[in-house]
């Protein structure tokens, strides 16, 4: 039986609220041409500087529980330090790797991994990434920078760091990344006139993140907040063996990032059981 021409109005309007609602929610899910923000990923801090496989391990497990969308690290995955030896620690870490290949895993490089030309060269060949770069995540933008081998932020990374962030101006919410946290001493003896921190301000980026100290840090200085991923494996330095514990950032873990639109919200995990209190 045909339908009555009422019925077939009823079932046209109902296709086309449908797919008004439909088209409403594809587009709200899209800004210009990039979607918006709605991802996780997981930080993992410094492996080496005294390597502990148990702990690196452990975490490892951790974030796989998570099911982030990436994983970021902030450096000194292998022991380093000896040009004869690097190949070896780079092979011993690709069977780590392997068992958690279902996450794209972006490399910074640490003064462990990068310490001469040789090493360089097997740090681009290991890990699929040059020493600087930039990516995106959905409208989110990463800068991570290169200060394997100094103390400070060289001018070149200055330079790359003011071009890529005029480049993806658009792009929000935007991470510096690098290893060395020379940052620390900066904010806290109240400068804030470094190059470093007057680009970011002037580029709007909301997060700095380091590694180097196996010490979680956290400060907030003109909208920009800082952050150093304390040990995923690496040992602990003086304040652990104090006694000094979690009120002073001596304590195992690894960040849980939330991108949401424009807001980045970040989740401290610290290792439960034997090598932690969760």
């Amino acid at each position: 039986m045909s339908d009555t021409p009422r019925q077939s109005l009823a079932k046209w309007l109902v296709l086309a609220i449908f797919v008004a609602a439909f088209t409403f929610r594809a587009f709200s899910n899209y800004q210009g041409n990039n979607p918006r923000n709605d991802f996780h990923f997981s930080i993992i801090g410094d492996r080496t500087g005294g390597a502990q496989p148990q702990i690196f391990g452990r975490v490892w497990r951790e974030v796989d529980l998570l099911r982030p969308d990436f994983v970021l690290n902030v450096g000194d995955t292998i022991e380093g330090g000896r040009d004869e030896r690097a190949a070896a620690e780079w092979a011993e870490m690709k069977t780590l790797f392997q068992r958690y290949g279902r996450y794209p895993l972006y490399y910074t490089a640490g003064n462990h991994d990068i310490w001469s030309k040789a090493s360089e060269d097997l740090y681009v060949k290991e890990t699929g990434f040059k020493p600087y770069y930039s990516f995106n995540y959905q409208d989110a933008h990463f800068t991570v920078l290169d200060n394997s081998r100094t103390n400070g932020m060289p001018e070149d990374q200055l330079q790359f760091l003011e071009e890529d962030l005029k480049a993806n101006a658009g792009k929000n919410p935007k991470i510096v990344v690098f290893h060395r946290d020379y940052w620390i001493r900066l904010l806290r003896a109240g400068d804030t006139s470094f190059p470093l921190h007057q680009m970011v301000k002037k580029y709007g980026v909301q997060h700095v993140i380091s590694g180097h100290g196996h010490r979680f840090v956290r400060i907030i200085r003109d909208g920009v907040t800082y952050m150093e991923v304390g040990s995923s494996g690496g040992t602990m330095a003086a304040g652990w063996k104090r006694g000094e514990g979690f009120k002073e950032g001596w304590f195992y873990h690894h960040v849980w990032g939330r991108v949401k639109d424009g807001r980045v919200t970040f989740t401290v995990k610290e290792l439960d059981g034997t090598f932690g209190k969760g």
